[in-house]
């Protein structure tokens, strides 16, 4: 029998983690398969952008996704191990230097790029 109120809490955590995350980092570009529910039906819908900053660890861990649509930046914030993530795709690695990306949100055109892994400059 579990006495201690912080083993039961990491016990019930550890059981709500998924297990089959795909590895990526801050400057990846990611597609994030999100379950929506509209009325009694329930779709996927594609977010793809470029990851800006990840926040928390274990189940509180979420990840900041950014993208550009019709000339205006969307940011969403996934909590990673939610029910409503199907899955995580890595379409794209990036090269950066940086934890978080926000140098971004000023940024338009090429200058809001980021590097690719496999380019050699």
């Amino acid at each position: 029998m579990i006495t201690n109120r912080g083993e039961v809490l990491d016990k019930i955590n550890n059981e709500q983690l998924k297990k089959d995350i795909t590895s990526f980092r801050v400057g990846d570009t990611i597609k994030v398969h999100f379950k929506i529910i509209e009325g009694k039906r329930e779709r996927i819908q594609l977010f793809e952008g470029i990851v800006i900053g990840m926040n928390g660890s274990g189940i509180r861990k979420t990840v900041t996704v950014r993208k550009i649509s019709s000339n205006i930046g969307v940011e969403r914030i996934f909590p990673i191990h939610s029910q409503k993530i199907d899955k995580i795709e890595v379409s794209r690695l990036g090269k950066v230097r940086r934890a978080k990306l926000y140098y971004l949100r000023d940024r338009v055109g090429k200058s809001a790029q980021v590097k690719r892994k496999d380019d050699k400059k």
